[in-house]
């Protein structure tokens, strides 16, 4: 048997410390960043109701869909499906103290209520301050101090390569998280009418209920809202996309300052340069965006740049591709002078523009959904009225018996699955058949006690618990 020389044991014994302390500096430990990053990330679901779905037009949740108490005791053969109310699952992060949320719009597109629950597990109703489906970036406000607000970061200062990490509820798995490097920067979106978003191109994995989480750095800043995943399959395949954090402040700014975003329009129609291009144009390589048309009233074309065109620059910004144009130019104040340089008749021009304002997303705008706005009646956040006389008879009800529900607003009605629509016949033992009699009977409901209500569906009827939360959200 051969025997190793000590000096060789040694030398050996070295190097393999040697690799590890290598190993170890190249492959970094997230926890502190997690500990400290952890607090600020929220888990946010945000529901339309059932009378929104219906007239948004949205088809009614099949069997598979319905919440177990309700195929239990309002699922019955024959029954006629009701619409009911449809919740989304997705990430946020607080940006500040005194409760303002980051998100994705399409996370809450559409919602009448949306919760957020924080790390400490307290469940707060959030208020839509804005919202702008173009940068798919989303502000809410909850009614709340002394928040732990996430540290904001820069992504220009970001390369390829670098570690990122994401925090978010992956299928609503609260918490998770996930890591990967940066993959490429400035990359267009796939997705229609975002085109003026930079997004940073990871490999960190992210699925569906990430979506408005934070991006971090390996400082713990957040660089990015994570938003979409390029699938053919709809999960995972390497490739995910966040919005520069930088892009989503802006639009935080303004919707706070004037509940809409303003963003800068050229009015051009624009292209790649392809190689054959170049060599037609006498560019001495492929770049910039070439100009194929222009919109009506276009600033662009009023300034004196013809198609034919290649833009080169948009003021200190280069134009490589041409989807670096709708960025730079978005991202500009309408009413902003900037000098645009193109390429014309084999030599360089510099166009002075006055930027034109792109028509506004009616949907961006402040959507004053604040909580407070409306106080619900009774503690239970229930709204109800009385029934007249010919409902009372399609229902085949008595004279005086029951209450019509007309709103849920608060968390409580919602964890029973109550719904506008039910019929509400007693409130614990008592029989209520008027609005005043039931705000009078649940008038005396604590937080955190459980109330127990009668209430009746199409034919079916079935007690439900209601218990008031103890975290009150106004």
């Amino acid at each position: 048997m051969r025997m190793t020389h000590p000096l060789h044991a040694f030398w050996l014994g070295a190097v393999l410390t040697l690799f590890g302390k290598v190993e170890a500096q190249t492959l970094p430990d997230f926890t502190e960043l997690v500990e400290r990053a952890g607090p600020s990330v929220v888990n946010i679901s945000a529901t339309r109701t059932a009378e929104a779905s219906a007239a948004r037009g949205s088809s009614p949740m099949d069997e598979e869909e319905m919440p177990e108490l309700f195929r239990r005791f309002f699922g019955q053969p024959g029954m006629p499906q009701m619409p009911r109310d449809r919740t989304s699952m997705g990430t946020g992060f607080i940006i500040s103290a005194d409760g303002y949320v980051l998100t994705n719009h399409h996370v809450i597109d559409g919602a009448d209520q949306v919760i957020v629950r924080l790390s400490d597990r307290r469940e707060l109703e959030a208020s839509v301050v804005g919202s702008d489906s173009q940068s798919d970036v989303a502000l809410l406000k909850l009614d709340q101090n002394g928040l732990p607000p996430a540290q904001i970061g820069a992504s220009s200062v970001l390369k390829p390569g670098q570690w990122v990490v994401a925090i978010g509820s992956p299928f609503g798995f609260e918490n998770s998280v996930t890591a990967g490097i940066v993959s490429a920067l400035g990359r267009a979106s796939q997705m229609a009418g975002q085109q003026y978003v930079p997004f940073i191109q990871t490999d960190v994995p992210i699925n569906r209920g990430n979506s408005g989480g934070p991006l971090l750095n390996i400082r713990g800043e957040v660089v990015g809202i994570n938003s979409q995943i390029f699938s053919n399959t709809g999960g995972y395949m390497g490739v995910s996309f966040a919005i520069p954090i930088e892009t989503a402040m802006d639009v935080v700014e303004q919707l706070k300052d004037q509940g809409f975003v303003s963003r800068g329009l050229l009015g051009v129609n624009i292209q790649d340069v392809t190689r054959e291009m170049a060599q037609t144009l006498g560019l001495p390589r492929p770049g910039g965006a070439l100009v194929g048309g222009f919109s009506p009233d276009s600033v662009a074309e009023k300034a004196g740049i013809q198609r034919g065109d290649v833009i080169l620059k948009f003021g200190d910004s280069d134009i490589v591709r041409s989807s670096d144009l709708p960025p730079a130019v978005g991202a500009t104040r309408p009413g902003t002078r900037v000098n645009v340089t193109v390429f014309r008749e084999g030599r360089e021009r510099r166009i002075p523009v006055v930027v034109g304002e792109l028509p506004r997303d009616a949907g961006q705008a402040a959507r004053s959904t604040r909580p407070g706005s409306e106080a619900p009646t009774n503690p239970l956040g229930l709204d109800v009225e009385d029934l007249t006389a010919e409902q009372r008879e399609q229902l085949g009800l008595k004279a005086g018996e029951g209450v019509l529900i007309t709103g849920v607003r608060g968390i409580a009605g919602r964890r029973a699955g109550i719904q506008s629509g039910d019929i509400v016949l007693m409130v614990g033992r008592t029989a209520v058949g008027s609005a005043s009699a039931f705000n009078a009977a649940v008038k005396d409901a604590r937080a955190g006690e459980p109330m127990m209500l009668l209430i009746r569906r199409g034919d079916a009827t079935q007690f439900v618990t209601v218990t008031p939360p103890r975290e009150q959200t106004r």
